[in-house]
């Protein structure tokens, strides 16, 4: 263990967690045994995220008419938890170093049970908007805090095993989460799409006690305070422009004065963080071209997809009549793909290295958001199915190749800030997503009835489409890469 880094509470321990190494029993046969139910706290964190990131996007046409708005009204209860997770995410590790890790995970868990429970409870969107910020707050804590003890505490020869099972986990959120969705809203209630989580959380909390490490630091560095005000700012600022705009052409004002604010507060960032020795994000990384193009290329390609199924569950439920079930359960194939493409991606990159896959990717992204302007009102569900499925079977090769990619020339010092800016540009460019998806939709359907929703449904992944195919470009710019030396 270095120097500077303790474990709190037990400092003459080398079992982080407190236990004593010489009571006279055996050790255990591996690391891996030896935290099996802190694997399992960090796995159930990484399963509530993934189910509360995916849980919502079925039950908002229930949603929007308990709470007397238009669906496409709800994207800012969606937008305002991802755009959280994107502003408090840089902050978690300085606040792990500060504060110990076994504090900030217990604090994290009681925010968002908190926030989960003042979803359920909501009675209006502003009201839901505020508790679902409340919810991400304490939800950019757990999945970096998770990952980082891991990292700590399991031997590197059970290391990928022990994120193996925490990624499964995670995964299984991501299936059963728009299932559950519709079950719930269709035969119960919406509000206990949020209500799950407080026992969920009651657990997980009294867990973090008996098994999180407590990981911190001696004299950690000061916190970019200015920083990261100014980058909150701007991403609030340009979310507000959006939100705005939605309100029609008459709104212009406003939606200037937002957009000049963002780029006002994002330059004085960019000044501030050449000019401080530990900035929230450090932007000289971007001098490494497979940074810049890993965060461009994400950029531009969520913006495309991230909004995608939230369209398709309002086209299938309100456009062409679906219960909340069965729009469900036609996003449990996308899942299903992304699993499965986790078996084929590292043998693709090794083939065709990082620049070739991903301009071919991207552009077969592309055309199959597009191909879903092939479906009609009628279009059944064996034919809806199978395109999900191969959709988010490339879906999730691009997800990974672009995640990797960040880290393929940088030194190993740098992981952990370029992690950082990698979960941050990630959930800032779905928020944006989400948003334009949305904006694109109410514009096409201006003056129109609910019907047209099939047509405003098709014009919108043609643009989507094109919208993600840009991304290629960005990845063009990458330097051609020998496929055996990948890292």
């Amino acid at each position: 263990m270095p120097e500077n880094i303790v474990a709190a509470e037990a400092p003459l321990s080398s079992d982080p967690t407190g236990r004593n190494p010489s009571d006279g029993q055996p050790p255990p046969a591996s690391s891996r045994e030896r935290y099996r139910g802190l694997i399992w706290l960090v796995a159930a964190s990484f399963f509530m995220q993934a189910l509360d990131s995916t849980i919502v996007n079925t039950a908002v046409p229930a949603m929007a008419d308990a709470l007397g708005v238009t669906p496409l009204g709800m994207r800012i209860a969606l937008t305002s938890y991802v755009l959280t997770l994107a502003i408090f995410i840089p902050a978690s590790p300085w606040v792990c170093d500060r504060f110990g890790t076994r504090r900030v995970f217990a604090a994290a868990i009681a925010v968002f049970t908190i926030g989960s429970l003042l979803c359920g409870m909501a009675q209006t969107l502003s009201q839901l908007v505020a508790a679902r910020v409340l919810q991400g707050l304490g939800g950019a804590a757990l999945m970096p805090v998770g990952r980082y003890v891991l990292v700590r505490s399991v031997d590197k020869r059970d290391f990928v095993g022990a994120m193996s099972t925490v990624a499964t986990v995670g995964l299984l959120g991501s299936v059963l989460g728009p299932l559950l969705g519709g079950l719930l809203a269709q035969y119960t209630s919406w509000r206990l799409i949020f209500l799950i989580n407080v026992p969920m959380g009651v657990i997980g909390y009294w867990m973090n006690r008996r098994e999180m490490p407590d990981y911190r630091l001696d004299d950690p560095h000061r916190f970019d305070l200015l920083g990261f005000l100014l980058f909150a700012v701007a991403s609030a600022m340009l979310l507000t422009a959006s939100e705005v705009a939605s309100g029609g052409g008459g709104q212009w004002p406003q939606i200037a004065i937002s957009g000049v604010l963002a780029m006002i507060f994002g330059g004085v960032y960019v000044w501030h963080s050449r000019r401080t020795p530990h900035p929230v994000a450090d932007l000289t990384l971007l001098r490494v071209r497979s940074v810049w193009v890993a965060l461009a290329g994400n950029l531009f390609t969520r913006l495309g997809v991230s909004g995608m199924f939230l369209l398709l569950v309002l086209f299938l439920q309100v456009g062409c009549g679906w219960s909340p079930t069965m729009a469900g359960l036609m996003m449990v194939p996308q899942a299903l793909g992304s699993i499965s493409a986790k078996w084929v991606i590292n043998h693709l990159l090794t083939r065709m290295g990082y620049r070739r896959f991903l301009l071919t990717n991207t552009l077969i992204v592309a055309f199959l958001l597009a191909s879903f302007a092939l479906l009609g009102k009628h279009s059944p569900m064996w034919v809806i199915a199978p395109m999900v499925f191969i959709y988010g079977g490339f879906m999730g090769l691009q997800y990974t190749a672009m995640n990797t990619l960040i880290y393929n020339d940088l030194d190993v010092k740098h992981a952990s800030m370029a992690s950082s800016m990698a979960a941050t540009a990630q959930y800032l460019s779905m928020s944006f997503g989400i948003a334009l998806a949305s904006l694109l939709m109410e514009a096409l359907l201006q003056g129109h009835a609910h019907d047209d929703y099939v047509i405003a449904f098709h014009w919108t992944v043609l643009l989507l489409g094109v919208v993600t195919a840009t991304a290629s470009w960005v990845f063009s710019r990458l330097a051609m890469d020998h496929p055996r030396r990948l890292a």
